[in-house]
C-alpha cells in the first residue's frame, strides 16, 4: 500500500519531467509516452525567457531573512514559555497556538495596512517579515516542546560558573536544538520558498517577483501554448527544494521526534 501510495505521489513529476524533454512540438500522447525526446534545449530557454534565475534569488533571500527570524525569535520564545511558564508566558503561548488555526490569507488585508504604514510593500525584507510572522507560532510550539526535555540542571550549572541566564541559553541552550531547528528550517522554508498568496499582494514589481510569482507569469504568457517550455521551467524551480529535503530529511525527522521523549 505505502509503495501504491509513493508511485500515486510520484506519478504528476514523472510527467512533467517527461514533458520538460520533449522537443518542441511533439505530443507525449503520441508513441511511447514513457520515453523523452531528451532534448535538454528546452530548459537553456526556459530559463532565459522566465526570469526565473532572478526569482530564485528573490526566495532565496526572503527563505533566508525569514529564517533567521524564525529560529532566534522562536527560540528565544519558546525558551521563555519551556523554563518560565507563568501565567503571562501561558497566555501568549495558548494565543500563539490559536493563531496556528487561522490561515494567513485571512490576515492578508489588515496585513497590507500595515505593510504600507512602514513602507514594506514591495520589498524583500518586509516580505522575510511577512513569512516569519505566520510561522512563528509553530516555531515557538516545537522548540518549546524540545527545551522541555532538556534538564534545567545544565543551566543551573551554567549560572553557578558564572554565566547569566541569557548567557546559559546562548551558550548551552542554543547548540543543543540544532535537531530542532532543522525541522524548523525545513518545515517552515519550503513554504516560504513557494509562498505565492501574500507574494501576489506584497510583491508587485517583476524584480521581486518570488519563484511561485515568475513561474505565474510565465505560464500565462503561453497559456497553454508550450508545455515543453512551461514544464522545464517549472522543474528548475523545484531542484533546490527537492535538494535541501533530501540533504536534511535525517534531520527533519530526528528533531520532530526527539523534543517528544521527556528525559
Amino acid at each position: 500500500m505505502i509503495i501504491l501510495i509513493c508511485l500515486l505521489c510520484l506519478c504528476p513529476f514523472v510527467v512533467l519531467l517527461i514533458l520538460s524533454l520533449n522537443k518542441p512540438g511533439s505530443n507525449m500522447y503520441e508513441g511511447n509516452v514513457l520515453i523523452p525526446d531528451f532534448y535538454f534545449g528546452n530548459y537553456a530557454e526556459g530559463w532565459a525567457k522566465s526570469n526565473i534565475g532572478r526569482a530564485m534569488i528573490n526566495s532565496g533571500i526572503i527563505t533566508l531573512i525569514a529564517l533567521l527570524l524564525i529560529v532566534f525569535l522562536g527560540a528565544m520564545a519558546g525558551y521563555a514559555v519551556a523554563r518560565y511558564p507563568n501565567k503571562f508566558n501561558r497566555t501568549v503561548f495558548n494565543i500563539m497556538l490559536c493563531c496556528m488555526m487561522i490561515p494567513g490569507i485571512i490576515n492578508t488585508v489588515p496585513l497590507y495596512t500595515l505593510m504600507i504604514k512602514i513602507k514594506a510593500v514591495n520589498t524583500l525584507w518586509g516580505m522575510s517579515c511577512v513569512c516569519a510572522t505566520l510561522a512563528l507560532p509553530q516555531a515557538v510550539f516545537v522548540f518549546s516542546s524540545f527545551i522541555r526535555a532538556l534538564p534545567k540542571e545544565l543551566e543551573e550549572a551554567a549560572v553557578m560558573d558564572g554565566c547569566t541566564q541569557f548567557m546559559a541559553f546562548w551558550r548551552i541552550v542554543f547548540p543543543l536544538l540544532r535537531p530542532s531547528i532543522s525541522a524548523v528550517v525545513i518545515l517552515n522554508g519550503f513554504g516560504i520558498w513557494n509562498n505565492y498568496s501574500q507574494a501576489v499582494f506584497f510583491l508587485q514589481s517583476s524584480d521581486k517577483h518570488n519563484v511561485p510569482q515568475a513561474l505565474s507569469v510565465y505560464f500565462q504568457q503561453f497559456a497553454g501554448a508550450k508545455w515543453n517550455l512551461m514544464a522545464a521551467t517549472a522543474v528548475i524551480a523545484i531542484v533546490p527544494v527537492v535538494v535541501v529535503f533530501l540533504v536534511f530529511q535525517k534531520s527533519l525527522m530526528k528533531g520532530l521526534t526527539e523534543g517528544a521523549i521527556k528525559g
